[in-house]
């Protein structure tokens, strides 16, 4: 627990303190977003805001969890490492697409094809890495595991998940704080799922009142689930650190270094902690936002007209009238009774195994 507290703490410091000098570093250097003429025509006054703030979140996160596992936790653990390789590896694909789009001045970065392939080899050393390393169970899980093994589609399984949820992000990184203040939420709710894993897994493994809570979850999830937890509370402080710099009006955008990052690491931690199905419920905002744009391409495609004023959700609101800041708090407001409900089916999920309802 005290890891977890430090890696969360150190992570919010650090992120506070670094992001005003990741500002200044790249408006030295003229790194100031892009903003489409077609969008919402308030937007236009953030064009030339310095951007790939993710790098602050990244460096904030993967220094504050060094340092809380060293000192006072649990040690380097293959689990912890991961999530911060898969943290740090979605983010360095995020990091050449946004300054690919800033060389060229213009909201074209890597190709469809070359931002595929790096998602790809991010997602196939993960799951390499969590197969054989990690030992991770290869079965689908939802809130523990399942019975169904993936078995060589293992791999191909691991790629969707980051894939999905990486560019779930991305789509709602559309408004100043609106990915970062949802994803301190997801990741606050992850450090609760991995501690408690850890905290009820030790009482079954070594034959406790809590047997019944043996076999929802690998033994593995068990002994890597502290220093996924603290992974997960440096991740969060990183976040809610760099959301004083992102808030309305931003100084700073995360940028795709940033949204494809956080999509990254909340993918791994759904992996690691053996909740992937869960994590659905758990970043349901996420799952709105790029369903809107799959209905919205879908709609036009076939009938020629639009579902929405315009895709993503939250561009459809602001269109509507909606300020800026009202969109991003009751946004903020939705992610978070999506985190609750993910959070109260997990606890459901364990009064269930272990009898206590």
């Amino acid at each position: 627990m005290i890891a977890i507290l430090l890696a969360g703490a150190l992570a919010l410091v650090l992120s506070l303190l670094g992001t005003p000098v990741v500002i200044r570093f790249f408006r030295r250097r003229g790194y100031g977003q892009y903003i489409r003429d077609d969008g919402p025509q308030a937007h236009l006054s953030k064009r030339g805001t310095p951007t790939m703030g993710g790098t602050a979140i990244i460096l904030a996160a993967v220094v504050a969890y060094l340092v809380a596992t060293l000192t006072v936790g649990p040690g380097l653990s293959a689990g912890g490492l991961l999530a911060m390789g898969a943290f740090a590896g979605m983010g360095a694909v995020g990091f050449l697409d946004d300054y690919l789009k800033l060389r060229r001045n213009r909201n074209l970065g890597l190709s469809s094809t070359a931002k595929f392939l790096g998602q790809a080899l991010v997602a196939v050393l993960f799951a390499l890495g969590a197969q054989y390393v990690a030992e991770t169970s290869t079965r689908l899980s939802v809130i523990g595991q399942t019975d169904f093994d993936l078995g060589a589609f293992f791999v191909l399984w691991i790629f969707l998940v980051l894939a999905a949820t990486s560019n779930a992000v991305n789509l709602t990184d559309g408004l100043d704080g609106l990915a970062a203040g949802t994803s301190v939420l997801i990741f606050g709710a992850y450090t609760f799922i991995a501690y408690w894993i850890f905290r009820t897994g030790d009482a079954a493994v070594l034959g406790n009142v809590i047997v019944s809570y043996e076999g929802a979850y690998s033994v593995e999830a068990w002994l890597h689930a502290d220093a996924v937890a603290v992974a997960a509370a440096a991740a969060a402080g990183a976040a809610l650190g760099f959301l004083w710099w992102n808030a309305p009006p931003a100084q700073i955008f995360m940028g795709d270094t940033g949204s494809l990052a956080i999509g990254g690491m909340l993918a791994a931690l759904a992996v690691l902690t053996e909740t992937e199905i869960l994590l659905v419920v758990l970043a349901g905002l996420y799952v709105l936002e790029t369903a809107s744009v799959i209905l919205q391409v879908g709609s036009f495609k076939l009938t020629g007209k639009r579902i929405f004023r315009m895709a993503p959700l939250h561009h459809h609101f602001e269109l509507g009238g909606w300020q800026e800041t009202t969109v991003i708090v009751r946004f903020w407001m939705i992610a978070g009774l999506f985190v609750l409900a993910g959070v109260g089916l997990f606890y459901a999920d364990y009064l269930a195994r272990t009898g206590a309802l």
